[in-house]
């Protein structure tokens, strides 16, 4: 049987490969799985035992042959084709300009309001989506059946109507880090808690099934209303110029006593009006009492606002649907 092997290694030899169909057609040839060295390694078993070894080490000796023959060729033809160059071509003009993405206008509002607030002495904090009825609610001053619950329409992922049975949801705010935070740690805390949240609502030019959500916390002993005021200002004011009007007014919140809402004024002088951009107070001692923290040694304001109103206000946007779209037209005005 030496003769096939001999025979073999030969046309391997000869086999001239310089171009990249003939590359290919040399791997089919001999190196596919109907290929003639595969071919060769099916008559093993038909050969005398004593003959077997020696027959075996000469088809693994043209097997590598092959090998190392395609895989030269290979790197030849690869590094032929990247140094050949036509005649008029002009190594002297820029190279062509490539398309690049760009981040998406939640993103980049989002990196905007993280700035901000780093810039304050916020750290960040985050949590899980899903959710369970205490940290969502109870903890946060909503008890079962409180009127405040019909604020937040939710998607339960699982509801039982045994109460000792923790109902799961798609968290309606990021308020649960706060909960999570102060549970595992101890004051002072001062962080923000970006992330997702979902609310069972129409989906119309103002209002969607989800959106984003940055909520803040800072608790530590005597926390006062003037510093929650002056942190808001300064954060409208780096977002939105220094020249931004803006109010504060009166509000309720379960989770939060006093509460208060802010808004900026969107437009001209005449034609302009008052729109929301986030709620706000100082943090309701039930809360503080169902973590551990003693409402008559810590006190501490909370805030939250939606990064798709930011970034409506922020790049003159009348439709939220617009940042969930997908519409490249849309998103490449964001460069």
């Amino acid at each position: 049987m030496s003769e096939l092997t001999d025979k073999l290694k030969k046309d391997i030899e000869s086999f001239k490969i310089n171009s990249r169909e003939e590359l290919e057609h040399f791997r089919l040839t001999y190196l596919s799985k109907k290929g003639r060295v595969s071919s060769l390694l099916g008559k093993i078993g038909s050969i005398a035992a004593e003959e077997r070894k020696l027959f075996g080490q000469k088809v693994n000796a043209v097997k590598k042959l092959a090998h190392d023959k395609l895989e030269e060729a290979e790197q030849r033809l690869h590094k032929s084709q990247k140094t050949s160059r036509k005649a008029t071509d002009d190594i002297s003009l820029p190279a062509s300009s490539l398309s690049l993405g760009v981040a998406h206008p939640l993103s980049q509002t989002l990196t905007r309001i993280k700035d901000v607030f780093y810039r304050l002495g916020f750290s960040i904090a985050d949590g899980p989506e899903v959710e369970d009825d205490f940290h969502n609610f109870t903890a946060l001053n909503f008890p079962p059946e409180h009127p405040a619950r019909d604020m937040q329409d939710t998607f339960f992922i699982k509801k039982s109507d045994d109460p000792n049975t923790d109902d799961l949801v798609l968290r309606t705010h990021t308020s649960p880090v706060q909960i999570r935070l102060m549970k595992n740690g101890t004051p002072p805390f001062r962080s923000i808690m970006p992330g997702r949240v979902y609310r069972n609502e129409s989906i119309t030019a103002k209002s969607y099934c989800l959106f984003h959500q940055v909520e803040g916390l800072y608790v530590d002993k005597n926390v006062s209303l003037a510093e929650l005021k002056d942190t808001l200002i300064m954060f409208v004011e780096m977002i939105y110029g220094e020249g931004v009007r803006y109010r504060i007014r009166p509000s309720f919140f379960p989770f939060t006593e006093p509460s208060l809402e802010m808004d900026i004024w969107w437009g001209d002088d005449e034609t302009g009006k008052w729109l929301e951009i986030l709620g706000a107070g100082m943090v309701h001692p039930n809360v503080l009492q169902s973590v551990g923290v003693d409402p008559e040694e810590y006190r501490g304001f909370a805030f939250g606002m939606g990064v798709e109103r930011i970034a409506m206000l922020f790049y003159g946007i009348d439709d939220i649907r617009l940042l969930y779209d997908n519409d490249l037209r849309f998103l490449q005005q964001f460069q």
